[in-house]
């Protein structure tokens, strides 16, 4: 779809009505006015509609994009529609969780349709007493892992992809595939 002139369109504010009582009777300035009702319909159209042209859920596909590039949402091209609305309309709570574990498995569940679980080193422990030991040694590699959710099989590449676009950058991330969800303790 573009937002071009519409000859099928008409004009909600006809120019030629408009028009003074002198001009209202004239046929070359009825049949000029009414040229240009059908360049400007598709204008007033858009401006008439325009906070529907900012709703994620009412956008026409292709201003989707655009509206994306607003807010920063990354889309791919090949996601369905549904999704790809789905996470404009999310883009700031995702950016507002981005690097945090939370963040990435919503973004892997609502992205590509697959659960995950993010085992991120000791954690840490809050403690009154002065010289309290540390969790443990800081993780060298952060691991993701993944198994199917809603969209069927994995993707693996896609998951790999996304996954080092999401987690920061001085963050080393590896990705497990898994059949099913981890036991506890894994």
């Amino acid at each position: 779809m573009t937002r071009a002139a519409l000859p099928e369109l008409p004009s909600r504010h006809p120019l030629g009505d408009m028009l003074p009582a002198l001009y209202a009777a004239d046929d070359f300035a009825q049949r000029f006015t009414a040229g240009l009702d059908a360049v400007l319909s598709a204008v007033l159209s858009t401006l008439d509609n325009l906070p529907a042209y900012l709703d994620p859920a009412l956008a026409p596909e292709d201003f989707l994009a655009w509206l994306s590039s607003w807010v920063a949402a990354g889309l791919d091209p090949a996601w369905p529609e549904p999704l790809r609305r789905a996470l404009v309309r999310r883009a700031v709570e995702l950016h507002r969780k981005r690097g945090t574990m939370r963040g990435l498995v919503e973004r892997l569940e609502l992205s590509l349709g697959v659960h995950a679980d993010v085992a991120d080193g000791p954690g840490v422990r809050w403690s009154g007493m002065p010289d309290t030991p540390l969790p443990g040694p800081a993780a060298e590699v952060v691991v993701v892992r993944v198994w199917p959710g809603s969209a069927g099989p994995v993707d693996r590449d896609r998951v790999e992809a996304l996954v080092g676009a999401v987690c920061p950058v001085h963050v080393r991330c590896t990705v497990e595939e898994l059949g099913g969800p981890p036991a506890d303790g894994v």
